[in-house]
């Protein structure tokens, strides 16, 4: 059964690589900004099935018939109810660095998977509390210099050299790097996938 992950990340790809599953990549560009009241947790099951379902989209029809499940995925960082995706900017980096600096957070990341050819669907979230160090303003500039932040929820990654500001985390330590692998395992198999056949 092919996987097909709709998702540009290294990182989500790394993940899977490390876990010995392997799948194809089917990167894919959609409106991520948050509707008006949203919650955090509907906004990353919302978007990640978004996602899924854009890459059917890109499947041919004979694609559309064969055996396959595709994952998506979105991942935010969540502080006191505000949501902190990907900086972009080094301004903007520096400012999440502050924020979460010496204070809890969570990580939440939506987890959609679509079952080819019968369209089975499958829409979880998985939460991840993180404590975070209290940092200097000379560590975090060196930090943000370092360019890792920019595209990372939350101006961090914790499996880089971000990992180093995070004291303590309760849950999935893949869910904070962005694909929450148990459950991205369990789903698979409930939905049929089988690691010796791949």
């Amino acid at each position: 059964m092919k996987i097909i992950l709709a998702s540009a990340s290294p990182r989500r790809a790394q993940v899977l690589r490390d876990a010995g599953i392997r799948f194809t990549a089917l990167p894919m560009e959609i409106d991520e900004s948050r509707l008006p009241g949203e919650p955090a947790e509907d906004m990353v099951r919302r978007l990640a099935e978004a996602k899924a379902r854009a890459a059917l989209s890109g499947l041919g029809p004979r694609d559309l018939r064969q055996a396959a499940i595709v994952i998506g995925a979105d991942t935010v960082v969540e502080i006191e109810g505000h949501v902190l995706g990907k900086p972009g900017t080094a301004e903007a980096a520096r400012a999440m660095l502050q924020r979460l600096s010496g204070t809890r957070h969570r990580v939440l990341t939506g987890l959609a998977m679509l079952r080819l050819p019968d369209g089975a669907a499958r829409v979880a979230m998985e939460r991840t509390e993180v404590r975070f160090a209290a940092l200097a303003r000379e560590e975090i500039a060196e930090y943000v210099a370092t360019g890792e932040p920019l595209d990372k929820a939350g101006a961090y990654g914790i499996q880089g050299s971000g990992g180093r500001f995070v004291e303590r985390i309760e849950g999935c330590y893949f869910n904070v790097v962005g694909l929450p692998l148990a459950l991205v395992y369990r789903t698979l198999k409930e939905f049929g996938w089988q690691h010796d056949a791949e």
